[in-house]
Formats: C-alpha cells, sequence, structure tokens
C-alpha cells in the first residue's frame, strides 16, 4: 500500500493535532467558541489596500522577484524596534526572520533543534498548533502545570533534574492560549535563569502580547537572555490580519543560521509583496492606535464571557479571568469528558461549539477542560451561546454526581 512509503510523521493512522479540531455545525443558530479567529470587522482592509497599491508603484516590477530570503529589511527594522520598546529585547533587523505566520516559525524552531525521541518540555494544557509542528519530529514529551501566574517553576525545575536531556521548552507567556493566564515577570526572569544552568532552549510564542486590556507588554523573556537561548516568535495575524500570514522570530547568531538553513529548504523566501506592503502600512498608519481601538472591543467582549461564565456556568466549575488575548479555560469537575459532551449533548441539543481540552495535551489524557474563544462574537452572542452550553453543563455534572 503507498502509505507504507510514506515517512512515520506523516501516517494517516495518527492524526494531526490539529486534524478535526473545530465541529462544522450547520445548524443556522449554532454559536462557536472554537476557533481563534481575530473578529473581522476589526480590519483595516481599506488602509491595507492602500498599503498594497503603494508598494507597488514604489517597487514596479522588481516588487514580484526573489526577495530577501530573511524577509523585507524595513519591515524586520520596524520590528526589531517594536519589540525593543514593547518587550525590552535588544536586538536589530539582522537577527529577525519573517515567517508564514507564527506557526511557520514554530515548526522551523523545532526542525533546526529536535532529533526522534529528544526531550521537549511544554506546559500544559499548550497550544495545539504548537503541538502539531513538534509533533511531526517524534519528541517526547514532558508536560509542566501552568499556575495563576504561568509555568510552575518547581515542578518544571525537578523535571529538568530527573530529564537533564531536556532540549527545548515551549512557553505562551503572554494571554496564554488556551488559557488566557500571563506569566509574571518573575518566573520570566528564572526561566532563563534555569535555561541557562540546564542547557536548554525557550521557545517563547507570544502572538497575544499587544492585546492586553488594562496594561502595557511585560518585558519578553527574550529580554532576560544572556545566552542565546531564547527564540522570541510573534505574529501579525492577532493585530493586523491572519490572511497577511505573517509572522516573525528573534533569534541569536548560532540559533538564527540554524534556523535559516531548515527554512531555506522549505522555501526560498516568504512573500514579499505581502510584506513590503505591511511595511508601507506601517509607515502611513499608526499601528498602536490600531491595536488600542482592538483591545476596547476585546475588552468588552472578554467580559461578556467572564460575565456570562458566572451566570450560567455550575458553582463547581472553574474558569480563567483573563487580563488580554483571545481566550478562557473552564475546568469541569472531575469525570467529565468535554469532548463526549460536545459530540453526544451541546452539539445537538444547544448548538454550541469549543475546543476540548485533549487537544491542549500531548497525551490527550486531561478530559474535563475545554477553550473559549470570545474574540469573534458579540456580547449579545456570548451570553446567547455560553447560557445554552450551561445549561448542557449543569445537566452533565447532575448526572454524573452520585446518588446519596
Amino acid at each position: 500500500m503507498l502509505k507504507d512509503l510514506l515517512a512515520t510523521r506523516a501516517n494517516p493512522d495518527v492524526p494531526s493535532a490539529l486534524s478535526g479540531l473545530f465541529t462544522n455545525d450547520p445548524d443556522p443558530s449554532a454559536i462557536s467558541f472554537a476557533a481563534g479567529s481575530p473578529n473581522e470587522s476589526l480590519f483595516p482592509v481599506a488602509a491595507v489596500q492602500r498599503a498594497f497599491n503603494t508598494a507597488i508603484a514604489k517597487q514596479g516590477a522588481h516588487l514580484f522577484q526573489y526577495q530577501n530570503p530573511q524577509g523585507n529589511p524595513a519591515l524586520r527594522a520596524k520590528l526589531a524596534a517594536r519589540i525593543g520598546k514593547w518587550g525590552q529585547v535588544t536586538t536589530d533587523a539582522d537577527h529577525v526572520v519573517l515567517t508564514v505566520g507564527g506557526q511557520q516559525a514554530i515548526e522551523l524552531v523545532a526542525k533546526a533543534l529536535l532529533n526522534v525521541g529528544d526531550e521537549v518540555a511544554v506546559e500544559v494544557p499548550t497550544y495545539v498548533g504548537a503541538l502539531a509542528a513538534l509533533d511531526l519530529y517524534q519528541p517526547t514529551y514532558y508536560g509542566v502545570d501552568l499556575q495563576a501566574d504561568g509555568i510552575d517553576l518547581d515542578q518544571l525545575e525537578t523535571t529538568l533534574k530527573r530529564h537533564p536531556g531536556i532540549k527545548l521548552l515551549y512557553t505562551v507567556p503572554d494571554f496564554h492560549n488556551p488559557t488566557g493566564i500571563t506569566m509574571s515577570v518573575a518566573k520570566r526572569e528564572q526561566l532563563v535563569a534555569l535555561a541557562n544552568r540546564y542547557d536548554f532552549i525557550i521557545l517563547e510564542d507570544s502572538p497575544y502580547r499587544d492585546l492586553g486590556y488594562e496594561q502595557a507588554p511585560l518585558p519578553a523573556i527574550k529580554s532576560f537572555d544572556t545566552e542565546g537561548r531564547v527564540v522570541f516568535v510573534s505574529s501579525l495575524s492577532k493585530i493586523l490580519m491572519p490572511a497577511l500570514r505573517t509572522g516573525w522570530l528573534v533569534a541569536d547568531d548560532e540559533l538564527l543560521a540554524a534556523i535559516m538553513k531548515v527554512r531555506l529548504a522549505s522555501d526560498l523566501e516568504a512573500t514579499g509583496v505581502t510584506h513590503a506592503a505591511i511595511d508601507a502600512y506601517l509607515t502611513a498608519n499608526d499601528l498602536d492606535a490600531h491595536v488600542n481601538v482592538l483591545k476596547d472591543h476585546y475588552r468588552v467582549q472578554c467580559a461578556a464571557m467572564v460575565a456570562a461564565l458566572g451566570k450560567y456556568f455550575p458553582d463547581d466549575a472553574q474558569f480563567t479571568t483573563p487580563a488580554g488575548g483571545f481566550f478562557d479555560w473552564v475546568t469541569l469537575p472531575a469525570g467529565i469528558d468535554a469532548g463526549a459532551l460536545l459530540h453526544d449533548q451541546v452539539t445537538p441539543n444547544a448548538h454550541v461549539s469549543y475546543v476540548p481540552s485533549t487537544n491542549f495535551y500531548p497525551n490527550r489524557d486531561v478530559h474535563n477542560g475545554l477553550r473559549l474563544c470570545f474574540s469573534g462574537l458579540t456580547p449579545t452572542v456570548i451570553d446567547a451561546g455560553i447560557h445554552r452550553l450551561g445549561e448542557q453543563v449543569k445537566a452533565a455534572v447532575h448526572e454524573a454526581k452520585p446518588v446519596v
């Protein structure tokens, strides 16, 4: 059979962590809290259209020629200045690489670092797209729990002592996907100290860092990096437009060279036309002013989500209160399978969708959690959807309780 000729990483009998992630409910009343999509009504379409026209008018035919493999130098310089300003990271355009979204940046780091069986630490729960990228290289995973202020550093150090071969740690420190939690500044600094002591690389994935509702972004983990051990990854998908497919990473010389080597084998460059247009947009427009508009909207939507969860969910369900980003995380009582609940009751009865917790664990072994995304919905729709979902959760919790 042809599948016998496929590489192990492409084995069709082992589904991607991203496959089947979202339910397809054709009911016209369906409400989806599943996809982590920005609110498209906030996209600056007219300004971006002008930026494309400006870029083409300025460069003409040359714009459509092969470009710099690291990406548009002017845009890289702007992004280096931005992470310097907001993340306190000292870097320059030469240490920035433009990628096809943040997802490619994660996969490139994995490709540059991991051999089959290499040991990787991840926060649990963690971003499902990162698991999909890392899974291709068949690592051995070690999960480290999250606390209210980020990764449990005591548990991490215990894990590092038991498994000194851990090569990479993946973290989403700002308005975490899927939980909404933000890592404290103290933990960021201590995490780098652990990386120096135990000799591992930190992959800092921060696409939501601009979207804090009440405060400026915290210093990036990369800002505490003294040995070139941190690769910072971000994206314009959440603050500009996903379809522009523009992510970026910052790495020091040794890691940068390795990342560029594997990148050139995949695609000689990301799209230069789009990068020139984004550079023109950033020249003509105030990105921070646009981000402030986004934050004003998402702050209201998040508040609606938290209020609805408090109103409609049972008391023995726990949920986070994010200070930014797109997501809220709900932990149901032990014994409730959020995946089975979605399939058997919530979708057919309430026509509401979410992402069950198994998708966010490398061993898919935690069943009683779920991720809710509020960014694409109005407060009225959020309230209605959580009301419908809450009724199903209450029924499941009541049914699961032992009869006394």
